[in-house]
């Protein structure tokens, strides 16, 4: 399901500034060129499957699906792509396609981290100089893909303007490319944005979904919902887009139930109290606005759901009846990541663990002849900044002050030796 130019029913769009049109056309007309394009694609399909990893395993859990009774479960494993989540799968398209328009300078935003890895990953690999922007709030709860972004040779700029989180990064972003538009490519990390992000997003993630639709076709299994969790949108609208215009299977999207129901406590834009149409960061669709239709703030124990709007196509699809939106609080994820994590050996993100959550309330109302396919779209080795303070806060204590001691010690040790030096 493509864009009407631009738009999907009322919702789309390119609400952006004049000096953002050109790159936004210029943009446009290279994707649709590169993606008929034999030696883009044939080059794009080489580094997916020796560099990302794909395709990834649709793994059958079968100690989950005997404990909670009812249908299968089955979890299909993008936390094994390479950078550790789906994101790597829409950088790799965008930096590919940049570079084949001779862009030099790659910036991304990011909330989790594990968008700007991706996109530092694929700079490094496509040999392209890598900016990332970050609200500062994501920069401290996400210091490990903050290093690892580092590490690949990224420079990671916090934002310290309004709530310091992903809304804020993207506005920084948009303004870096306002500026810088002739040596500059976006790599917008989700499925929003003004047209032709959409578009091109889910294109690219698009590769989840087809290939879980092959694999689900070979195991001739009777799938009765594709459960994803769902902030901006970039997985859970690769995963469903091969089955948009079915009737079946079911389309679940989970958004970040946070902590309660009221504004400022969540992040669920198709559910929430707070959600209203509107225009934000060059797109229509339903945000979380105030009565003077500024953002509220959000609150999710998951960086990367911790957004106030929503794709447009999502949108669109939730207005239809097409997706079936739903929530899961912080607790009731975290609860399911120590549930695959025990019963599975699957360690999922505190993303994906949202989608995990609603399967487990979905398998025990269905039959054991059906099938429930989870989109895992990421590991979650990133949250241990996250998840430990609240699984073994004891521990976790002593391990941080015993850290710190021993920086601490080094850091002596180091001045000292300067002293002797001189």
């Amino acid at each position: 399901m493509e864009s009407d130019n631009g738009f999907f029913g009322r919702f789309g769009g390119k609400y952006v500034a004049e000096v953002l049109r050109r790159p936004l056309d210029e943009l446009e007309a290279a994707f649709k060129k590169y993606m008929q394009d034999k030696d883009f694609l044939s080059e794009l399909d080489e580094i997916r499957r020796d560099y990302i990893g794909r395709e990834t395993p649709l793994y059958y859990a079968p100690t989950a699906t005997k404990l909670l009774g009812g249908a299968q479960i089955y979890i299909k494993l993008e936390g094994l792509a390479n950078t550790g989540a789906h994101k790597i799968n829409n950088a790799i398209g965008q930096c590919l396609l940049a570079k084949k328009m001779g862009k030099t300078r790659i910036i991304a935003e990011t909330g989790a981290g594990q968008h700007g890895v991706a996109t530092a990953a694929a700079c490094a690999k496509l040999g392209l100089e890598c900016i990332v922007y970050m609200g500062e709030v994501d920069v401290r709860r996400q210091q490990p893909n903050v290093a690892s972004m580092e590490l690949y040779g990224a420079k990671v700029v916090p934002v310290t303007s309004g709530s310091r989180t992903l809304k804020d990064a993207v506005n920084e972003a948009m303004r870096d490319w306002a500026a810088h538009p002739d040596t500059t490519h976006y790599c917008l990390g989700s499925a929003l944005g003004p047209a032709p992000f959409p578009d091109i997003v889910r294109e690219f993630q698009s590769v989840i979904g087809q290939e879980v639709k092959k694999q689900a076709a070979e195991r001739n299994l009777d799938v009765e919902a594709l459960i994803a969790c769902c902030g901006g949108g970039s997985n859970s609208i690769g995963f469903f887009s091969p089955f948009i215009d079915e009737k079946k299977p079911r389309l679940i999207a989970v958004e970040a139930g946070g902590i309660g129901p009221n504004a400022g406590e969540n992040a669920s834009r198709m559910t929430g109290n707070a959600s209203r149409e509107g225009i934000m960061q060059g797109y229509k669709s339903r945000f979380l606005l105030d009565d003077d239709g500024q953002a509220l703030p959000t609150r999710s124990i998951s960086a990367g759901l911790d957004y106030c709007g929503i794709g447009p196509q999502l949108a669109e699809l939730g207005s239809t009846g097409r997706i079936e939106f739903c929530s899961a609080l912080d607790k009731e994820a975290l609860e399911a990541v120590k549930f695959f994590a025990k019963n599975e050996g699957i360690l999922f993100a505190m993303e994906s663990a949202h989608a995990g959550a609603e399967a487990i309330k979905l398998a025990p109302k269905l039959t054991k002849d059906k099938a429930i396919i989870i989109n895992m779209s990421g590991r979650g080795d990133k949250d241990i900044f996250i998840t430990c303070p609240v699984f073994r806060p004891a521990e976790w204590k002593k391990f941080l002050i015993a850290e710190l001691e021993r920086l601490n010690a080094s850091k002596d040790i180091h001045d000292a030796n300067l002293m002797n030096d001189h």
